[in-house]
């Protein structure tokens, strides 16, 4: 029975493969106007069926309650009026951001007489594989049309129905926009084994994406014979230097930590130096403990805030992301410790540094090798809106082909266009 099911898994991607590469080299060809029209008609069509989605949510939600789910799961499950209308509304700011596609930069004269130079192009076919929200849905699929790719949707099993009911409303809005209605394809099966197949499928998907907890992403990077845009952890680094102000680092600390728990550009370790321990750490640790973090530190942030009851931190929490109201706290004794701690526990997201100091500041920004790198900036603002992408489809902490937040630019790109004068090479 099993190898049967993985036969059926491979027809469906292959089914669904085959589909999406037509529509990839449709929507390769299609006008900023054609994929803005679709995207405006998209967030209408979805507008107008809210109670439609809200019905299938339903079932989604019943089946939740029924198999135990967590109240947090449930509610990034539920979808409402108010937030079918902000995924409407995502999809319009999408339709209203620059198209990357087709164009062409670093043009230059050579001495031949030719002129070469950049062209964005889109990626190709994308696999999406995503876990509990179903606002990515229209969220992913509506960056994948804007940057004139072909989009293949696995989400979760637990959001199956409302899948379906918004993927059926993006897909409808393609063909009333003239583009073909797979450029967006569900995967409409709850069977794990499509998973390992979409992972697998080379021919046909050109990158995949996954967006969930640490297991998923661990078994997308691990199975993929398809490149993989991802992060995999969110240990972020607040470092504290010398010459930091007292006010602003207090800011910055409490916002990285406080501002959302549970999300993978929050501080999971504070890192302050010897110099700046006495001043900062009291009022830092004084704001965290009135916000319900619990602190965990080294000996030496036990002595100086001795008041107050904080664990002893382990080796386990220096690389813990906790995605809740946690923190580490260790002072170290120089730029370099700090820069070598972020380098031996970090896992290349994204880190700050608060200093008043020119060299300090440069150094770090220079040295330390993560996506996204600060300078007296809470960790918070390494998001693709905050950016300026307008939107993103999520965090890569790889080197390859895109680094940081994800938006359209990160979902194309480039080949080399030359233009000539009937040169020839001699």
């Amino acid at each position: 029975m099993g190898n049967a099911k993985q036969v059926d898994a491979q027809a469906v991607v292959h089914a669904l493969g085959g589909h999406a590469r037509q529509a990839a080299k449709a929507m390769r060809m299609a006008d900023s106007h054609a994929k803005n029209q679709a995207l405006t008609l998209a967030a209408a069509v979805i507008r107008r069926e809210t109670s439609e989605i809200v019905a299938a949510n339903k079932l989604d939600m019943e089946a939740a309650e029924k198999n135990g789910l967590d109240s947090a799961m449930q509610d990034r499950l539920l979808l409402t009026a108010d937030r079918i209308d902000a995924m409407a509304k995502g999809l319009e700011q999408i339709a209203a951001l620059p198209d990357p596609v087709g164009e062409i930069t670093n043009l230059r004269y050579r001495p031949s007489g030719i002129q070469v130079g950049h062209m964005r192009v889109p990626l190709g076919v994308i696999g999406i594989i995503y876990e509990s929200r179903p606002n990515v849905t229209a969220d992913a699929a509506g960056l994948c049309l804007k940057s004139g790719n072909a989009a293949i949707l696995r989400g979760g099993s637990e959001a199956i129905h409302s899948n379906r009911a918004i993927a059926a409303c993006l897909r409808r809005a393609l063909v009333d926009a003239g583009l073909p209605q797979d450029a967006v394809q569900l995967v409409d099966s709850t069977d794990r084994a499509l998973v390992g197949a979409l992972l697998k499928a080379e021919e046909y998907v050109d990158v995949i994406i996954p967006r969930g907890g640490k297991s998923l992403i661990e078994r997308v990077s691990a199975e993929s014979r398809v490149p993989v845009i991802k992060h995999l952890d969110g240990i972020c680094h607040v470092y504290v230097d010398a010459c930091a102000d007292t006010d602003m680092a207090i800011s910055i600390a409490v916002n990285a930590k406080t501002h959302r728990f549970g999300v993978c550009n929050a501080m999971e370790t504070l890192l302050v130096h010897q110099d700046s321990a006495a001043d900062v750490l009291p009022g830092i640790a004084k704001a965290m403990v009135e916000k319900g973090v619990e602190l965990r530190a080294c000996e030496r942030t036990c002595q100086i805030v001795s008041h107050l009851d904080i664990k002893a931190a382990t080796d386990e929490d220096w690389g813990t992301e906790y995605l809740s109201p946690i923190l580490s706290i260790r002072v170290v004794e120089s730029l370099d410790d700090a820069i070598e701690h972020i380098a031996t526990y970090g896992s290349g997201h994204t880190e700050s540094i608060v200093t008043d100091n020119y060299s300090a500041g440069q150094r770090f920004l220079r040295e330390v090798d993560s996506s996204s790198v600060m300078w007296n900036a809470s960790t918070r603002f390494a998001d693709g809106f905050e950016y300026g992408l307008g939107a993103e489809i999520g965090i890569s902490t790889d080197r390859l082909h895109v680094r940081g937040p994800v938006g359209l630019e990160g979902l194309t790109t480039l080949k080399w266009v030359v233009f000539g004068h009937g040169e020839v090479r001699q």
